[in-house]
């Protein structure tokens, strides 16, 4: 098993730090001290405090696996299972990095660094809900996906609810997880009718039209 490099013990503790004390309380001898290094090796690898706390956000919060190629699996297993991946997998990034992005929202001129940097990654918060809208419109063309749902309501429904549970979780300190019921809401919708497929993996989803 691979080994974390310096750079990534530091992110951890710093992210670490930032979760526990928030950002007026941190410091770059604190970050040092928890990852097990000196404050000139961390000196070594980020120009300062705000470099280091810039590169947490962009660089030490976990991927969310379920997105990469999510729109290539159109047609493979179920819509059901495939946006349960992604729905967990996004609970638990919402979860790392809620505390963490917080912290930067009363630093203005960090913020507007931290949304320069995503811009000129092609990175952001709104990544994940445009590849499930990819992702729905492409089960849409196969036919998996009810024609009359709009691609990127859906995407939001569900990426909003997964940030949204995390949200309360970290103002509250508590509250649920992500549950399956939250996709299985969404596919099913609201209105009655039938709530599974005709038999050819057909998913309906006409309650969100």
């Amino acid at each position: 098993m691979r080994q974390p490099t310096t750079r990534e013990r530091i992110l951890a503790a710093a992210a670490r730090l930032l979760d526990e004390a928030g950002l007026a309380r941190v410091t770059t001898k604190e970050i040092a001290r928890v990852a097990g290094f000196s404050e000139p090796t961390l000196y070594k690898h980020f120009r300062d405090k705000e470099d280091l706390l810039l590169a947490v956000l962009h660089d030490g919060l976990p991927h969310i696996d379920a997105l990469s190629g999510l729109p290539e699996r159109a047609g493979t297993g179920t819509v059901e299972g495939n946006l349960r991946d992604v729905a967990e997998q996004a609970s638990g990034f919402f979860d790392r990095s809620i505390p963490v992005g917080s912290a930067i929202f009363a630093e203005r001129d960090m913020l507007a660094k931290q949304r320069a940097r995503l811009r000129a990654a092609g990175l952001g918060p709104q990544l994940a809900e445009r590849i499930v809208a990819e992702y729905l419109r492409a089960e849409q063309r196969l036919g998996r996906v009810s024609a009359e749902v709009a691609p990127e309501a859906a995407a939001a429904l569900l990426v909003g609810a997964c940030f949204y549970r995390a949200f309360v979780r970290a103002y509250m300190g508590e509250g649920p997880g992500f549950t399956p019921d939250v996709v299985t809401a969404l596919l099913h919708g609201l209105t009655p009718g039938p709530s599974a497929g005709d038999g050819d993996g057909r998913m309906d989803m006409s309650g969100l039209g």
